[in-house]
């Protein structure tokens, strides 16, 4: 699954068709009194209100081929269901132009879906180029809908479905298991049986009272706060940059938009190597990716330090299990290597870095730059998943299930996405366009070098059938339930990871399932988890599968 922009995809040509939500006639809007999350706030603050295109360089997506043929009336019910099941969906705002916006909801029958037509744009172009112009005139954090599907009709042979909203109301988690939602609503409409209920569709505005609430017990004296401190006093009080790229001085906003390079970096029988080589060194693979891009920070640039942010998925409660909306906070990482770039020395350097990274696991980000006098934004992230325990992983592949992101013109940020495929090693960038690309291949190709470097090493160390054996224990993580993984990722309570172990997400007073400085995906066991301590729930034997690892929506 990669992270690439719409004009990357190969749509085939087929019947473009837009569908959106409306209110039903003698319906209305409901002012609610739980507040927008920490991060929407701002989100809707950074808004300009007369921008004629907000959704332009903003906006986040899904786009796969759904494997049945389109009828146009049931899939107008399933795109109902799905905003019924939703309350982020159906939740926005009052006005936006004062220091706490008020939450606006309407009941799940409210909703209606309307559809556009959209005739003569059936050839593949002339398709992604109307859904780009359309996404950046309609999609905004302050006008609903902040969420629009599209289909194109390719006859029998299927239909392709693009899901595009606005960052409020949809993060990477919510982007990466939409595919398998939507299609098994689509299965249950066509075959007129009701949809799955389940306890894990919680509602994503009572996320955000919880974050709300936490973020407002911080103090300037909190570990999480302090670490922020720390990390911002490394950086003269702001936000690190990938400095390479910022140095050759751009502007905040540039009129020509950031290259964007997304590509396959090891195949799969590479990274099998690498990821023995890691573990007989007692480490994990998630580990190993950010020790090599410090490696090649260091060799490509001559930076002591790699020091950036890490978004982080934070669901801490089972009941957000399976909810759209926008869970996602962000952690500083700081990696110091020794001169010698030792790969065993750089690899327990990373380790305890990722580590020290947990203390702002609950710690709003937003919330603690605030106390500390902050009014910086991100300006250098990277984020690492593994999709491979993603159940079904296999068949998403085969729908051509791909993440999607706007095209993005700020002409100062650099983001990375790390991504252990089924296929072997991915990475996306993208970085302002005064930025070399030469420069950014060569940073790519030291990255490259260093990962290999972790399975030559125990080539050369080992026999040539230990070396086998190393790879033979690295099996293929199936699509279902692996538990020894669900025991690391929904600890039953808090507790400090022995000497050899690599991060665990910390748990909160409820198991924070989906918070961690070491990301990870995780299958729920065929018979369902049993019932966490504190206020989780059980999960049901049904419910879908989730993702735990870092992400961004950008």
């Amino acid at each position: 699954m990669e992270y690439t922009h719409l004009s990357e995809f190969a749509i085939r040509p087929g019947t473009l068709t837009l569908w959106r939500a409306e209110l039903e006639p003698g319906h209305d809007w409901t002012t609610d009194e739980r507040p927008l999350a920490s991060v929407h706030v701002r989100h809707c603050k950074e808004t300009d209100a007369a921008d004629p295109r907000p959704g332009r360089g903003r906006w986040i997506g899904t786009i796969f081929e759904m494997d049945a043929p389109l009828d146009a009336e049931h899939w107008r019910e399933t795109v109902r269901l799905w905003h019924a099941r939703h309350e982020g969906l159906r939740t926005t705002l009052g006005r936006h132009d004062v220091a706490e916006p008020q939450r606006l909801v309407c009941a799940p029958e409210a909703v209606t879906i309307t559809d556009e037509p959209v005739p003569g744009r059936t050839a593949p172009e002339a398709v992604s180029e109307y859904l780009t112009d359309a996404l950046e005139l309609r999609l905004s954090p302050l006008i609903w809908p902040h969420c629009l599907l599209a289909t194109v009709d390719h006859g029998d042979s299927g239909f392709t479905v693009l899901v595009a909203a606005d960052h409020s109301v949809m993060d990477a988690y919510s982007q990466a298991i939409v595919i398998l939602e939507l299609r098994a609503l689509y299965q249950s409409v066509v075959a007129g049986e009701p949809a799955r209920e389940s306890v894990t569709f919680g509602s994503s505005a009572d996320f955000a009272a919880y974050e709300r609430d936490a973020a407002a017990a911080l103090t300037a004296q909190c570990d999480g706060v302090q670490l922020w401190r720390r990390f911002l006093d490394g950086s003269g009080g702001m936000l690190p940059r990938f400095e390479p790229a910022i140095t050759r001085g751009s502007a905040t906003h540039s009129e020509t938009a950031q290259t964007s390079i997304s590509r396959k970096l090891l195949s799969l029988s590479e990274l099998e190597a690498v990821e023995a080589g890691v573990s007989a060194r007692g480490h994990r693979l998630t580990v190993a990716v950010f020790t090599a891009l410090a490696i090649a920070y260091r060799r490509s640039f001559g930076y002591i330090s790699m020091r950036a942010i890490m978004p982080i998925s934070t669901r801490p409660d089972l009941k957000w299990l399976e909810s759209m909306g926008w869970f996602v906070n962000v952690v500083p990482i700081d990696i110091t290597l020794a001169p010698d770039l030792d790969l065993d020395t750089g690899l327990e350097s990373t380790r305890n870095a990722l580590r020290r990274s947990r203390a702002g696991n609950e710690t709003t980000w937003t919330r603690a730059l605030e106390l500390l006098g902050c009014n910086d934004r991100p300006r250098f992230g990277i984020s690492f998943l593994d999709i491979r325990v993603l159940p079904d992983y296999e068949l998403v592949e085969s729908l051509r299930g791909h993440t999607l992101r706007a095209e993005c013109y700020s002409g100062d940020e650099v983001f990375f996405w790390v991504v252990r495929g089924a296929d072997g090693l991915r990475l996306s960038t993208r970085f302002p366009a005064t930025f070399p690309v030469e420069e950014m291949d060569r940073f790519l190709g030291e990255f490259v070098r260093a990962m290999r470097e972790f399975a030559r090493e125990v080539e050369l160390a080992a026999p040539q059938d230990a070396a086998a054996e190393l790879l033979a224990a690295v099996p293929e993580v199936p699509g279902g339930a692996v538990l020894d993984m669900l025991r690391d990722a929904v600890p039953a309570g808090p507790s400090t990871p022995p000497p050899s172990a690599d991060p665990q997400p910390a748990a909160a007073a409820a198991p924070a399932v989906l918070s961690g400085s070491e990301p990870q995906l995780v299958g729920v066991p065929a018979g369902g988890l049993p019932a966490p301590q504190g206020d989780g729930v059980p999960v049901p034997a049904d419910a879908a599968p989730e993702l735990v690892a870092s992400s961004t929506g950008r």
